[in-house]
């Protein structure tokens, strides 16, 4: 037996299905806030607004009059108060990465293991130690990557660190060691499928994680059909790590140990009942970095009934849309003050649109330019700035004046 081969990970039914899912809410509900008021300005703030100014047992309910920071408004908060905006509950010195997602949002990694909470959704996904995995999102300033990596590795998996890109060299390698499980999107697991079809690569996937895209019903049924493939979905963000997870039966998204997790109307603010799609807003009890009522500006809804697999956490009925600004896009999120930083108050610039559509599984991003009069747009130029700006590809067109409205909105998503 191999002294260094690790322990394998699986379900914990004390942290996945507590007796009282309330309770455990509650419980983390509380722990936040004293974190909170202890380490986060920002947060702290928002608190004694609502007349919370030290901590006691209020629970979920008691978070009512607090008001939600949107995601949205965090480049502004960072911009004004950097790096962090008031958020960062240790000292710079002490955390392990430093991030940034677009946005442009700043995102702490601590030193804990596994700091986004992710070998949860790897477990109930059935990836075991030993397996090894292609990670295919990307270890370039954004955390995607490290998110993923860091799960994989809790869980005692080989993780290969793929990152975004390079088609051909991640299948023949993915083929050449044998990798039984995939995580990135579900576009980029098929993309990677049919060119490794094509150029006679015989991949060994077995399961895969997916997330940072929409999964339709019809993608996971080719994934799993065709290609015979276990594909599952983890919801997270940087800021509060996993937020809900599949298990076996794949009905909905379970609540993720570590988080209080409401569904908020957009306009009010009030729970929404089971069924009633809302604003995801999470709570979280993190030393490096605590969060109180942070609106995802994602939109879902809590299913009404239990799961077959046992655990007692309540679940997500899926992403059902999004209520602030950002779009996403490959995995991406684009916000219209990426679009703003590329292209306004560049020479020849008179309107533009950027339009997010998709064909097949794949989403194309399309940025439609309008010259001013008597000038000429440096389409080039603009692609490189829009790339940089985004971190994403897109199709940059000029189009004649008057083409685009004077009141259009910067970005749509024409899905």
């Amino acid at each position: 037996m191999n002294p260094e081969a690790p322990k394998p990970r699986l379900w914990d039914p004390a942290a996945e299905a507590p007796a009282d899912w309330g309770a455990a809410q509650d419980a983390l509900a509380d722990r936040a806030v004293r974190l909170a008021l202890e380490r986060s300005r920002e947060a702290s703030g928002r608190l004694g607004e609502a007349g919370i100014l030290r901590p006691e047992r209020r629970g979920v309910a008691g978070l009512r009059r607090v008001a939600v920071l949107a995601k949205d408004d965090l480049p502004d908060l960072q911009a004004g108060d950097p790096p962090f905006g008031g958020m960062l509950g240790v000292d710079l010195s002490s955390l392990r990465r430093l991030h940034r997602s677009p946005g442009p949002i700043n995102d702490p990694e601590g030193r804990r293991a596994d700091f986004w909470r992710m070998a949860t959704a790897f477990t109930a996904a059935g990836f075991r130690a030993g397996d090894i995995v292609l990670n295919t999102f990307s270890y370039h300033l954004t955390p995607g990557g490290h998110m993923m990596d860091a799960g994989l590795r809790e869980v005692g998996c080989v993780v290969v660190s793929g990152g975004v890109g390079n088609t051909s060299g991640q299948a023949a390698f993915a083929s050449q060691i044998e990798a039984t499980g995939y995580v990135g999107t579900p576009q980029f697991l098929l993309t990677l499928l049919e060119r490794a079809a094509a150029e006679g690569v015989p991949l060994s996937f077995h399961r895969a994680l997916v997330s940072g895209a929409p999964l339709p019903l019809a993608l996971r049924k080719e994934l799993e059909g065709r290609h015979g493939i276990s594909v599952f979905q983890v919801y997270g963000i940087a800021d509060a790590g996993a937020i809900g997870y599949e298990c076996a039966a794949r009905d909905g998204w379970h609540v993720a140990p570590g988080v209080v997790v409401e569904v908020l109307d957009p306009a009010t603010r009030e729970p929404c009942g089971p069924g009633t799609p809302g604003q995801v807003v999470v709570t979280s009890p993190n030393p490096v970095y605590p969060l109180v009522r942070f609106g995802t500006g994602d939109l879902s809804a809590f299913m009404p009934d239990a799961c077959d697999c046992g655990r007692t956490s309540v679940r997500l009925a899926g992403f059902l849309g999004r209520v602030g600004e950002g779009v996403k896009v490959r995995g991406m999120f684009v916000h219209p003050r990426q679009l703003a930083e590329a292209l306004a108050g560049q020479p020849g610039v008179a309107r533009y649109q950027a339009a997010v559509t998709a064909t097949g599984y794949r989403d194309i991003l399309t940025v439609l330019v309008e010259a001013g009069p008597g000038r000429e747009l440096d389409l080039d130029g603009l692609d490189v700035r829009l790339r940089e700006a985004t971190r994403l590809r897109a199709a940059v067109r000029a189009v004649e004046p008057g083409t685009i409205a004077e009141d259009a909105p910067p970005l749509v998503d024409l899905r």
